[in-house]
């Protein structure tokens, strides 16, 4: 099924392929919306398309020996004076930040309610991206923005929001998707830029009228060239719409090995709209491995082991928040997998002592912020914060005298690969696809949230030690017929649960992913096609 959204969309060049339907999106898909994000998709894309080709030569660079490091051609960048624009001030203190699905309308109320200074409503790492949530995604940040969004549960129990909520930051999707529902002339649009201009356009006068903003978080970049790719599209985002130069707001999520060889620089790109950087730890970790994945010097132990105080994680947490106080931005900490868990108090105690511990470390460090995924952690990360941080942030917090060499953002950690970590990758991985592909990216497995981030640490661990044949702790070898063993076993185990309805669908995919010859860059590529494949069969059913 192909459908044109009135005469905007057929002048704009803009067809909508394979919707379930356009019901929902009737009063967010306007003539105006799709001519401005047609405007966008004309003037930016040849340039994305470019980038993700650097990023694909690069790969190969890295593939043949020459690793990543500082930039000489930039070195006046890093040691400049430079500092990024004011930061509005609803983004001063960001002492807690909760993030979720933008799709879940009763997920998101209990976020802006939680009591946390900000709320990420994410169209990435946490959402499963098929058409009605997309849209819904849509529709609930417009409502909420009115004060209007509410949640009727099965049980009668009404969701709406409190008078005080959270400030909005919104997560588009990476520069590297597309979003294959919405056609210019024929070819699948940028998903970010999808997401990024439906949302502007519907809100940034409402937003503007509250007393605050258009506020991003931008995920997955790999460069500065990256990142000043963004910053034009604010800059002619608020051209056309009239905005105040310097008010679209970007905190960058740095979870890409090579972008932490570039932090300084990507500031500097975004520094009128800049106002921070994240610690991105699990995309991170995935990077790492996927970046380095041919050299075998860099495999590291079971996924346990590979904890933020250590070795290359250190490194790069440290040399974020020096990179950002120097230049007068927020430096976020990252986010603890750790959520409550009812019906066990003691092992809820102990979920609770991590993420304590966990919070304490970084605002120790000096970040200015720290994320929680559920709001019953909002409370605990508030009173560590509150403990240690006195006003509304450690931005002159600058430690001059460390020094961070491109040696250590390499530093393999010590630890054991174990037969318990390859089972846990393998459940872990095929429970998770098996809800992505059911529409649901924030999934809570053995008492830990994963999302699609800590799904590629698993499947590229898999890849990474059966590619090398990795030694385990108890001196076997993995090999693809071990993981093989082990899947089939696990399978057998989710089996016995019950529960699921695509799971031999997920497991085909998470098979074929940590077997294959070459490393696939995203899992999201591979199973994205699936998902709208079992998008337009649910269609032909209704």
């Amino acid at each position: 099924m192909e459908l044109q959204v009135g005469a905007g969309g057929e002048a704009a060049g803009i067809t909508f392929s394979n919707l379930p339907s356009l019901e929902q999106s009737s009063d967010i898909l306007t003539r105006d919306v799709i001519e401005f994000l047609a405007l966008l998709v004309r003037r930016f894309s040849r340039r994305r398309d470019e980038l993700l080709h650097r990023r694909a030569l690069r790969q190969r660079e890295i593939d043949s020996g020459v690793f990543p490091n500082f930039l000489p051609e930039t070195s006046w960048v890093r040691e400049g004076g430079w500092r990024i624009w004011p930061t509005p001030s609803d983004l001063q203190d960001r002492r807690v930040e909760i993030t979720g699905p933008s799709g879940d309308a009763k997920m998101m109320i209990n976020a802006l309610n939680s009591g946390a200074n900000t709320y990420m409503a994410d169209f990435e790492d946490s959402q499963s991206p098929n058409w009605r949530q997309t849209i819904q995604g849509q529709v609930n940040l417009r409502d909420a923005i009115e004060g209007a969004i509410e949640y009727v549960s099965p049980e009668g129990k009404t969701y709406s929001l409190n008078e005080k909520v959270a400030t909005l930051i919104v997560r588009p999707r990476g520069w590297h998707l597309l979003e294959k529902h919405v056609l210019l002339d024929g070819e699948p649009v940028s998903a970010a830029l999808f997401d990024f201009a439906i949302f502007v356009f519907n809100n940034f006068e409402r937003l503007l009228r509250k007393g605050t903003a258009p506020y991003f978080y931008l995920p997955k970049m790999e460069s500065h060239l990256e990142a000043r790719l963004w910053n034009d599209v604010f800059s002619l985002t608020e051209e056309e719409l009239g905005i105040p130069r310097g008010t679209l707001k970007a905190t960058v999520l740095i979870e890409t090995l090579p972008a932490a060889f570039e932090m300084d620089e990507i500031l500097y790109e975004l520094r009128e709209h800049s106002s921070g950087l994240n610690c991105g730890r699990w995309d991170y970790i995935f990077s790492f491995i996927k970046k380095l994945s041919h050299h075998p010097r860099f495999i590291l132990p079971d996924r346990g082991a590979v904890t933020m105080d250590r070795a290359f994680l250190a490194a790069y947490v440290n040399l974020l928040i020096r990179t950002c106080h120097r230049r007068g931005a927020h430096a976020i900490g990252g986010m603890s997998a750790y959520i409550p868990i009812k019906n066990d108090e003691e092992a809820n105690s102990l979920a609770f002592e991590k993420v304590r511990a966990d919070k304490e470390r970084e605002v120790l460090l000096g970040h200015d912020g720290t994320w929680v995924a559920h709001p019953g952690l909002v409370q605990l990360a508030r009173e560590v914060f509150d403990g240690h941080m006195k006003g509304p942030n450690q931005v002159g917090k600058v430690n001059g005298d460390l020094e961070i060499t491109s040696s250590d953002l390499l530093r393999v950690p010590e630890g054991a690969i174990t037969e318990t970590g390859i089972r846990t990758n393998i459940s872990v991985g095929v429970q998770y696809i098996d809800a992505w592909l059911g529409g649901k990216g924030a999934v809570p497995i053995r008492n830990l949230m994963e999302d699609t981030a800590t799904a590629e640490i698993c499947r590229a661990q898999l890849w990474q030690w059966t590619r090398h044949g990795a030694v385990m702790s108890d001196g076997r070898r993995v090999t693809a017929e071990l993981v093989r063993s082990l899947m089939s076993q696990e399978l057998h185990v989710l089996a016995a649960g019950g529960g699921a309805s695509k799971r031999d669908v997920a497991a085909r995919l998470f098979e074929g992913l940590i077997l294959s010859d070459e490393f696939e860059e995203f899992l999201t590529g591979v199973a994205y096609e699936e998902l709208l494949r079992l998008e337009k069969l649910g269609e032909a059913r209704t």
